[in-house]
Formats: structure tokens, C-alpha cells, sequence
């Protein structure tokens, strides 16, 4: 670590989350509209009702300005790999690469194609190609987040690939375990599912803003009997995923679920703590603190079933993994970062001997890639051979215990929302509810917190890997000046902020003009 620019890498960090964030301001309403607008086309082609080809319409319009801001910021997001991580791209690039590449082929342009028909086409398509062409839209939205994620979910659990010495990067070594590893199934249905929440509380939450200004009352009332139904069932899939995601985690990144929860001393029947405040966020590891909580709400033996269906499971805890536990079978981050440093030593050993043309060494070398058993020893630990302290190993815990706590007790609150909203709907007296509908436009933003809250525990959670193992963030920037990338953080967040403001202008203008008349 002598020679890395620890300004670069921090720098590099906070320019690829500021636009990472930007962007997923944007995804996931495109996600959930797409969908919620399929819905209400589908509605008005069944009845033939133009009412509901007037609300349609009124939802596409919101939809396409987020569109279009949204391409824009995924595009300089998928730049930054080689401007600001080129090492990573060299280390990973014919992994990572495929799914971004299929991305851009078969989802991008699927999407793009039939936006034009959905926005241009109502009077010069047939209702049913045009109600096609809105599904392929909502389709293709989702088809786009899959490859992304699945990237992303690669590089928190990195499997079907094999490492070539020679070149010194991960090839593909199985394309279908990369696509259908339960990391990537998991983040993939959890994520998507998070943006059809939210794209159903954005309908909520404008349509109550129509009828607490006493305009468009019958078409509020209909976006939000759609919307809140939607919702409501995207809700208990996307709790459900989440439960799937935490076992996931606890399973290939044990150290992110140590920190989500604040367990510093693993346990069998482990409580899960509802609610809590951190009182020491940074114990030493190697010690025992009376109280790592001011004050904790727990549920007994919740943690150790959430991990691993079983009550009385073993749920490791930070310590355990940092010092190792025999009992249970855990290696210690100590003899972690040896057998890292092993692997990284003989990756040199091997390229001098090819640079001295000494056969005899370098075959022998060379066949240790080639061995199992050696791969999942030393090989499997690469990363922590860049590092002498496993404190440097371990996130932040108060970002990762309260970024899944509030992203939690955020998601029941929309359960709620999605309840009442559809009950009183049907029984016509969500007008009487002023204070509800107060409450459901201020759950706007709450479901952005949310969305928000759920990405730094997937990101920050996992730190310091930006591979989980195998590369840590601080060996994949690119070796520029720390200033270049502080120039360009500062355009981006200037541009950024700028974009953003032009949005909500938009779409505040929009929706005050509100649906047009006669569904033309």
C-alpha cells in the first residue's frame, strides 16, 4: 500500500458514487411507470373507456422526460470504468464487459426502438401494436437493469470465470453461472421490484396533490386504485427478495451482513435488532466492549433464522471473522491476507521467471493457476494480499447498519401506504383524508431515501472490494493525477445538479398543466 495515491482512490470513489447515485435517481421511476403505464393501456384497449387512454398519456409524458435524463447519466456511468478504473477493466474487463455489452445490444436498443411508437404512434398504429409496443418499452426497461446488475452482482460474488496468469485477468469461464448465480437472480428481483414501488408511490403521491387542489379528482382516483394495487403486491415480492438477499449475503459476503446488523461477537440464536444506536462504531476488533449499543430493540433468534432458516445458527460476527474461529470453521483475516499475499507473490514469481526464460520455474509456477485446490486456498484470497491490517478489511459499520435499518423500516411504511391508499379508494373516501394525502406526497422522497439507503449498503457494505476477495478498490484506479479527477467530480456534480433541476422543473410543469382533455 506504499504506493497507492489514497487521494486518487477517494477521489475516484466519491466521482463514481456521485454519478451512480445521480443515476439511480432517474432508473428506477423509469422502471415502475413503464409498467404502471403498460397497465393503464392495457385498461383502456379492454374497455375502450378514452378516459383511460387520458391518463395514460398524462403518466408517459413524466416518463419520458426521466427517460431521457436518465440515458444520459447511465452513458457517462459506464465511461468511468475506463476513464477511473481502467486496472479494473484490465483485471476483469472479459467478464464485466459481456453483460454491459449485451446490455447496450439487446436491451438498450430494444427500449429506444419501441419508445418512439409508444410516444409517436397512438393515431398511426393499431391500439393493439401500440399497447405492444408500450409493454416491449416496460420489458426492455427491466432487461436493461438485469445485465447491469448482474454485472454488479458478479463483482460482489465473483464466480464462473478462471484467472490466466499470462494476461493477468479473469476470463469467462461460464457464462450461465455468471447469469444465474443466486447473487445475480437476488439483486436482480430485489432491485427491480424496489423501482416498481417507487414508480407506484410517485403515482400516489401526485395523483393526492390532484385532490387536495380539488382538479382531476376522477383521474387521480383511477391512477391511484392502479398504482396502489401494483404496489402493494410489488411490496410483498420485494420483501420477500429481500429476505432471499440477506441470506445470500450471509452466505458469500459474511462480513457485510456482520456490519448491516452491528454484530461484533458472533452467537448461535443470534437476535435480530429492530431498532438501535451504535455507541462505539469502531471497537477494536481485537477486544470485548460491554456495550457496543446506547440502547438496542431485538427480536430473539430472528438473525440466526434470517441467515440461515435455522434458529439456533451460528451468525459469525466481526470479530469472529477478523481473529478466526476454529469452532465454527472461520479463517482469521490474518491468515487470510498470508495466503493473498502467497497468491500475489507467485503471480510475480511466474512473470519473472518468463522474463529470465526459465521454463523448469515458470511451468511449475504456472500449474498452481491451473490447481484447484491451490486456486481455492491462495488464489481465492488475492485481495487481501494488498493489505498488512484487517482493520483496513472492515466497512463502516453505522453506514451499513443504518442504511439497511432505515431502508427497512422505510419499506414497511409503503406497505402501509399502499394499503390504505387502495382501501379507501374503493370505498371513495380518500378525499375525506387530507392528512393521508399530505402524507403520501412527502412519501416521495422518502422512497428515493429508501432506494438510496438500499445501493450504500450493497456498495459501501462490501468495501474495501470493488471485486469481492480478489481486488480491492484501492488496486483499480487508474494511475492519474488525484487533482484530474477532483477537476471533473466538481463538472459532474455542477452538471448533475443542474439536470436535476431541470427535471423537477419539467416535471412540476407538467403535472400542473395536467392531463390533457379528450385523451388527445
Amino acid at each position: 500500500m506504499e504506493n497507492i495515491d489514497l487521494a486518487l482512490v477517494n477521489w475516484s470513489r466519491l466521482q463514481f458514487g456521485l454519478t451512480a447515485m445521480f443515476h439511480w435517481v432517474f432508473v428506477p421511476l423509469t422502471l415502475g411507470l413503464s409498467f404502471i403505464m403498460a397497465i393503464m393501456e392495457t385498461i383502456y384497449v379492454r374497455t375502450g373507456n378514452p378516459e383511460w387512454k387520458r391518463i395514460t398519456k398524462f403518466w408517459m409524458i413524466l416518463f419520458a422526460v426521466n427517460f431521457a435524463i436518465g440515458v444520459a447519466t447511465g452513458l457517462i456511468l459506464e465511461f468511468e470504468f475506463g476513464t477511473n478504473w481502467s486496472n479494473y477493466s484490465w483485471f476483469v474487463g472479459d467478464i464485466f464487459g459481456a453483460p454491459l455489452a449485451i446490455e447496450g445490444i439487446m436491451a438498450f436498443f430494444l427500449e429506444s426502438t419501441f419508445v418512439a411508437v409508444m410516444f409517436f404512434g397512438w393515431e398511426k398504429v393499431s391500439k393493439r401494436f401500440h399497447l405492444v409496443s408500450t409493454w416491449l418499452v416496460a420489458v426492455g426497461a427491466s432487461l436493461s437493469a438485469l445485465w447491469i446488475l448482474v454485472a454488479n452482482a458478479w463483482m460482489q460474488n465473483p464466480t464462473g470465470m478462471r484467472f490466466n496468469p499470462d494476461t493477468a485477468r479473469n476470463e469467462m469461464g461460464n457464462f450461465w453461472e455468471v447469469l444465474f448465480s443466486n447473487t445475480a437472480i437476488n439483486k436482480f428481483l430485489h432491485t427491480v421490484s424496489s423501482g416498481y414501488v417507487l414508480g407506484a408511490i410517485f403515482v400516489i403521491g401526485i395523483s393526492a396533490w390532484f385532490i387536495l387542489k380539488k382538479r382531476e379528482v376522477l383521474f387521480a382516483k383511477r391512477s391511484m386504485l392502479v398504482a396502489s394495487i401494483f404496489g402493494l403486491i410489488m411490496s410483498l415480492f420485494l420483501i420477500v427478495t429481500g429476505d432471499e438477499s440477506a441470506r445470500e449475503i450471509a452466505k458469500v459476503q459474511p462480513m457485510k451482513f456482520a456490519a448491516m446488523e452491528g454484530l461484533y461477537e458472533g452467537r448461535n440464536n443470534a437476535p435480530l435488532v429492530v431498532i438501535g444506536l451504535i455507541q462505539n462504531p469502531d471497537p477494536d476488533t481485537t477486544q470485548l466492549n460491554e456495550k457496543e449499543f446506547a440502547f438496542k430493540v431485538e427480536i430473539p433468534n430472528l438473525l440466526s433464522y434470517m441467515a440461515f432458516l435455522d434458529p439456533n445458527a451460528f451468525v459469525p460476527g466481526i470479530r469472529d471473522l477478523v481473529r478466526g474461529n476454529r469452532d465454527q470453521g472461520i479463517i482469521s483475516y490474518y491468515e487470510r491476507i498470508k495466503r493473498g499475499k502467497v497468491a500475489i507473490n507467485t503471480l510475480a514469481e511466474y512473470k519473472e521467471a518468463l522474463r529470465n526464460g526459465d521454463e523448469v520455474r515458470s511451468g511449475m509456477l504456472r500449474a498452481r493457476f491451473d490447481d484447484p485446490h491451490w486456486v481455492n486456498t491462495y488464489f481465492k484470497n488475492f485481495g487481501y494480499g494488498y493489505y498488512d491490517d484487517p482493520a483496513d478489511l472492515i466497512p463502516s459499520v453505522p453506514v451499513a447498519f443504518y442504511s439497511f435499518h432505515l431502508m427497512v423500516i422505510l419499506g414497511g411504511l409503503f406497505l402501509i401506504v399502499f394499503i390504505l391508499t387502495a382501501f379507501w379508494v374503493l370505498k371513495d373516501t380518500i378525499e375525506t383524508k387530507r392528512w393521508f394525502l399530505r402524507v403520501a406526497i412527502w412519501t416521495i422522497p422518502l422512497v428515493y431515501i429508501a432506494g438510496m439507503a438500499g445501493w450504500l449498503l450493497a456498495e459501501m457494505g462490501r468495501q474495501p472490494w470493488v471485486i469481492q476477495d480478489l481486488m480491492p478498490t484501492l488496486a483499480a484506479v487508474t494511475k492519474i493525477e488525484a487533482s484530474s479527477v477532483q477537476i471533473t467530480f466538481w463538472l459532474f456534480a455542477l452538471t448533475f445538479t443542474i439536470l436535476a433541476i431541470a427535471e423537477v422543473r419539467i416535471m412540476l410543469a407538467q403535472i400542473k398543466k395536467g392531463p390533457k382533455d379528450g385523451g388527445k
